[in-house]
């Protein structure tokens, strides 16, 4: 088998995978608004963080598997944990702070742009072509019609364009995170790098909380905890996911997926949190990205086509 036929094996194996990851990662908007309500961003993103770590590793890790890791690839760990944790959630949490739910979901979603500029300039096998920055454009033109109808003009407009940069930050630490699991494919075990970057993140988040924001002061309702431990597994089960197919497919490839975060999560917003509901503007934004992921599709298809033969 040739590797581009290989190349094309993992990329159509890894679309349903992708496409999980994607749906679990979109219901997080709207429960991290609903757990926003209740706990600070930082504490809120450590514990969620720390749980699904601690999950993580009880399900995948044995302690000499973990600390063989830990021994070999620990620079590894810690830049995934910074870049893939503690910068992207607490930009990402401080940033669904001062933005509506809807609003938070494509801004993410233009991840796919910031992934396929870093792989072009870091990655020698991975890079832009014609087809891609065209997809890539309509995709982002969702995002730029989004943040024109927050009226950045106006008092709240200015809060919610800081959230939104506060979230473009977050974009950009993830994808230059995915270029480094990338770079690291042949070396260590997506499962555990997924556990111990978010337990060794969570433990820095939580840390950070309860310094800025000190102990709550009240319990807080049953419904925060079950909010939590959702999150926990999406995150578990969502990074596992991500990691292993980051390991088989082009980071461009794979992270244009992510251009259907914005349809669910918006969706997810309208449908789960107060207050939010559907605009002309989101409607418009949301129909760009889902024109981007189908003409991308469509893009891949042609370019996986084997070369004639003479």
């Amino acid at each position: 088998m040739t590797s581009r036929s290989t190349a094309r094996s993992a990329a159509t194996l890894a679309a349903p995978w992708a496409v999980a990851a994607c749906l679990l990662w979109a219901l997080a908007f709207p429960l991290v608004k609903i757990g926003l309500a209740h706990v600070p961003p930082l504490t809120f993103a450590g514990l969620r963080f720390l749980l699904a770590g601690s999950l993580l590793l009880a399900f995948v890790g044995r302690p000499k598997a973990i600390g063989f890791m830990v021994r070999r690839h620990a620079w590894v760990v810690l830049k995934v944990s910074f870049l893939q944790t503690i910068l992207l959630y607490s930009a990402f949490f401080a940033g669904m702070d001062l933005v509506r739910g809807a609003q938070g979901a494509v801004i993410c979603g233009s991840s796919p742009l910031a992934a396929a500029l870093l792989a072009h300039w870091l990655m020698p096998d991975d890079r832009m072509t014609a087809g891609k920055a065209g997809t890539i454009a309509l995709g982002m033109a969702g995002v730029v019609i989004l943040a024109v109808a927050a009226e950045p003009w106006s008092p709240t407009g200015l809060v919610e364009l800081g959230g939104m940069g506060l979230l473009a930050v977050g974009v950009l630490s993830s994808a230059l995170s995915g270029v480094v699991v990338a770079r690291n494919r042949a070396k260590v075990n997506a499962a555990l790098l997924a556990g111990l970057q978010m337990f060794l993140g969570g433990s820095v988040l939580l840390a950070a909380g309860l310094m800025v924001h000190g102990l709550p002061r009240s319990v807080p309702p049953a419904g925060f905890f079950g909010v939590l431990f959702c999150l926990a597994f999406i995150s578990a089960a969502g990074f596992s996911i991500w990691f292993y197919w980051l390991k088989r497919v082009k980071v461009s490839r794979l992270n244009m997926w992510k251009f259907i975060l914005p349809l669910f999560g918006t969706l997810l917003s309208w449908v789960l949190v107060a207050g939010e509901s559907a605009d002309w503007p989101t409607g418009i934004g949301m129909v760009c990205v889902a024109l981007a992921v189908l003409l991308n599709q469509s893009q891949t298809a042609r370019e996986d086509q084997p070369a004639p033969t003479a």
